[in-house]
């Protein structure tokens, strides 16, 4: 099944990017260059909702945010992540 979350990205002052998902508390990543941090947040993005949803006994995906509630400050950006997870082997939708 796949899952999509904005991630907000920045460039940071002492170089590299980084990445936080405003839906998924706590689900940050990071990255020398742009890619490398969006492959990062995938990567999180990923870990985060195998933990905490796949993981719990009731666990539920959180609502995702509307892109135009995200509010960003001078030099972010919001990139959807999109998170493929199989359920079970030798299936996936």
């Amino acid at each position: 099944m796949k899952f999509i979350y904005p991630a907000v990205i920045r460039k940071k002052a002492e170089g590299g990017y980084e990445a936080s998902f405003p839906d998924l508390e706590g689900c940050y990543a990071q990255g020398d260059t742009l890619e490398e941090a969006v492959d990062n947040a995938n990567e999180a993005a990923y870990n985060w909702i195998y933990v905490e949803v796949m993981e719990e006994e009731d666990g539920q995906l959180p609502p995702v945010s509307d892109l135009s509630d995200i509010s960003l400050e001078e030099g972010e950006e919001v990139r959807n992540i999109a998170v493929n997870i199989r359920f079970r082997d030798g299936w996936d939708e």
